[in-house]
């Protein structure tokens, strides 16, 4: 790289400048696959519709007056071909053709540097050979596109450098550059992002934090990922995979064995009790915390598809972090991978729910039909209150000053960790370029079912410990609504969960420990007691459907208006409480709904109906029951007029409570109380009956 001739501000000098530190590396996809390449790079002008061209470097437009004709119609689509996609680090632009790097993964955040950072100025450094023209575009925080600078690249190997300011990003905006090549190819031999070395504030190094529960095909991907990346290897400490699963890491040594050697000495499996993710990441962080030599700990979901460049660029991030920064990457859609599911998120702090910090945000985004640099609202920074655990970068002496995750298995673990970091002192930042794939939960429905407690049981707790609003906003008042819309949708399994959460948050904060591992079991099991909970895998396995006389007179099911919905929601109860089902309502379904139609204002007029679950694998028959609904609604008035009573004393307990129950001494006894449950494969391999090698708290061997 030294010996390319470098140009800078138009002239053939470099200026003198203190040591550079990488902040950013162009990069291109470790797949050529359509849904991804949107992401790394463009072949489409976003102002004009330009895709082609001379540009004065010495080619012809097809009408041969030496100019292109097409700025002024919109030009067809036009793809990347894979063809060109055969460098990790590197990309040749066909003739007469124009590549922008105004993408997720190449575009440079600046504001997010401007405001979390000391950084105020940053260097563009890229290498080329062949003809054409680069263009240094930036965003301000509306979405408007505006040309920094550009320069026009000689045919001959050569560096070109960039000195880029970074004091009007404090709202939003990017950098990026476009390349345009001339009558023959041009390559990008590479493009660094850099800025002065000292402004560091450390040069750290990362654990990963990995709990994973029989998904051992992605869990192997994803340690082989880190194994073949020597980049990444150099900032690894130790990659912790908390196996909680029953088919374990363990059990495929062919192919883990191999990975060990790799990795040698990075990997360490350990082997627990399934005590959720709040369990398996508390495992990892705690590891990491102890363990004296990471400056920071990764959680990472072992279902992950991992862009590796992302945790270098969190961890470089991190380091440069005016303070200790909780630096999240973005969760792309594992199934549509050119979607962002969410930029950024906050917690609604009256109804303690996530939301989006943006009010134009969009709740999965697709780059593939709206690239980064036409869409204005991607333009603007986000500022956020938490990020979620698919990966998240958390500085150890984060981990070291406000404890573990609360013990709440799973749901709002990192929501609260987030908002109790936020209150000690510790940002979070949700850093755009860094992503990763995961399973989207848009079309998953985890409020109903098992997971409802859950959900139910950690919302109220985390606003008993962050809401500041006196008795926790419209907490109370939206999760008794929801009881309602669970009970006259027959959904009494979900609403015997949630009963059972309420109930378990009014014992109090020191409950919580001694139940995390037995709790899920015991929620599981409730399932045989309701109709609603027993699936079957076709509607062919039911009766067939009968309905006398379609509800509504057979018009369409709309939610009742606002205004209409107290009157509409007391007549619908009384029917649930006084009127009978009819008869032949249990001997055959009324209806056959599916998921995405199973709305409360739908199912309530239903005597029985089969249902098909989010994923449609699944079928289940809903059948109304007045007993359940008489018992669950008194027993849901009843909780709740408890919390509402008993709110300044359960948040006082919850609050005083939190320092304990999150700290490493209370975790350590969980870890031992929840060993590994050992196996009687395990018992065979060890031959002597006795508990097998690395069972339990301890390391797995590998």
């Amino acid at each position: 790289m030294n010996a390319i001739p470098a140009a800078s501000g138009g002239t053939d000098e470099t200026p003198e400048v203190p040591p550079q530190r990488l902040l950013q590396r162009l990069i291109m996809p470790m797949e050529a696959s359509p849904d991804i390449v949107p992401l790394y790079i463009e072949a489409e002008d976003a102002r004009s519709g330009v895709t082609g061209g001379s540009f004065g470097l010495g080619g012809t437009d097809r009408d041969g007056a030496g100019a292109t004709t097409d700025a002024a119609r919109p030009a067809p689509h036009v793809h990347v071909e894979a063809t060109e996609l055969n460098d990790r680090y590197a990309v040749q632009i066909p003739p007469r053709s124009m590549r922008s790097f105004g993408t997720y993964f190449n575009a440079f955040p600046a504001s997010y540097w401007r405001r979390w950072t000391p950084v105020r100025s940053i260097r563009l450094s890229i290498r080329t050979a062949g003809r054409g023209q680069l263009v240094v575009m930036r965003s301000t925080a509306r979405g408007t596109l505006q040309r920094q600078t550009s320069r026009t690249v000689d045919s001959g190997p050569a560096e070109h450098v960039f000195d880029l300011p970074l004091t009007a990003f404090g709202d939003g905006g990017w950098y990026w550059f476009d390349a345009y090549s001339g009558e023959e190819d041009l390559t990008i031999l590479g493009a660094r992002w850099t800025a002065d070395a000292d402004l560091a504030r450390t040069e750290g190094t990362f654990s990963i934090s990995m709990t994973t529960m029989n998904k051992v095909p992605y869990c192997l991907e994803n340690i082989r990922t880190i194994a073949d990346d020597p980049d990444l290897r150099g900032l690894l400490d130790v990659m912790y995979v908390v196996d909680q699963g029953s088919d374990r890491l363990r059990d495929h040594m062919s192919e883990l064995a191999e990975l060990q050697e790799e990795l040698d000495g990075q990997l360490r499996i350990i082997e627990q009790g399934n005590i959720g993710g709040s369990g398996g990441f508390s495992r990892g962080m705690y590891e990491a915390a102890t363990a004296g030599a990471s400056t920071y700990v990764m959680n990472c979901d072992d279902d992950i598809v991992i862009e590796p460049e992302s945790l270098i660029r969190m961890t470089t991030f991190a380091d440069f972090a005016t303070r200790p920064t909780i630096v999240g990457a973005h969760m792309f859609d594992l199934n549509n991978r050119s979607v962002l599911h969410t930029f950024g998120e906050v917690v609604d702090p009256w109804r303690i729910q996530p939301s989006l910090p943006d009010p134009e945000a969009v709740l999965g985004h697709d780059f593939s039909t709206s690239p980064l640099r036409s869409t204005p609202w991607l333009h603007r920074r986000a500022d956020v209150d938490y990020n979620g655990w698919w990966s998240c970068l958390i500085p150890t002496e984060t981990v070291r000053t406000i404890g573990l995750s609360l013990p709440v298995f799973i749901k709002w673990d990192d929501a609260e960790y987030g908002l109790r970091a936020k209150r000690a002192g510790y940002p979070t930042v949700s850093l755009p370029g860094a992503g990763v794939w995961h399973m989207s939960w848009i079309d998953k429905d985890d409020l109903v079912g098992w997971q409802a407690y859950f959900h139910e049981r950690n919302r109220i707790i985390t606003a008993l410990l962050h809401s500041p609003y006196e008795r926790g906003g419209r907490v109370i008042k939206e999760s008794q609504f929801m009881d309602v819309k669970h009970l006259i949708s027959m959904q009494y399994y979900t609403e015997s969960g949630r009963l059972m959460a309420q109930r378990d948050v009014l014992e109090g904060p020191d409950a919580l420990h001694p139940s995390i591992g037995t709790k899920l079991p015991q929620i599981r099991a409730m399932a045989a007691d309701f109709d609603d909970a027993s699936a079957k895998k076709d509607v062919d396995h039911y009766p067939p459907v009968r309905l006398d006389k379609p509800p509504r007179k057979g018009r369409p099911f709309t939610e009742p208006a606002r205004p209409l919905l107290p009157a509409w929601t007391a007549k619908t109860l009384a029917k649930q409480l006084v009127k009978p089902p009819k008869a032949r309502s249990e001997e055959y379904p009324q209806a056959a709904i599916a998921h995405i139609d199973a709305k409360w204002w739908r199912l309530s007029a239903y005597d029985s109906a089969l249902v098909s679950n989010a994923e449609g694998t699944q079928v289940s028959w809903y059948k109304r029951d007045r007993r359940q609904v008489r018992s669950m609604l008194a027993g849901a008035i009843g909780a709740h007029v408890e919390l509402h009573r008993r709110w300044p004393e359960l948040q006082r307990a919850y609050r005083e409570a939190a320092q304990r129950i999150t700290s490493f001494e209370a975790w350590e006894r969980t870890f031992a109380e929840n060993p590994a449950p050992v196996r009687d494969r395990d018992r065979v391999r060890d031959g002597d009956g006795g508990p097998a090698v690395g069972a339990g708290t301890g390391d797995a061997p590998a």
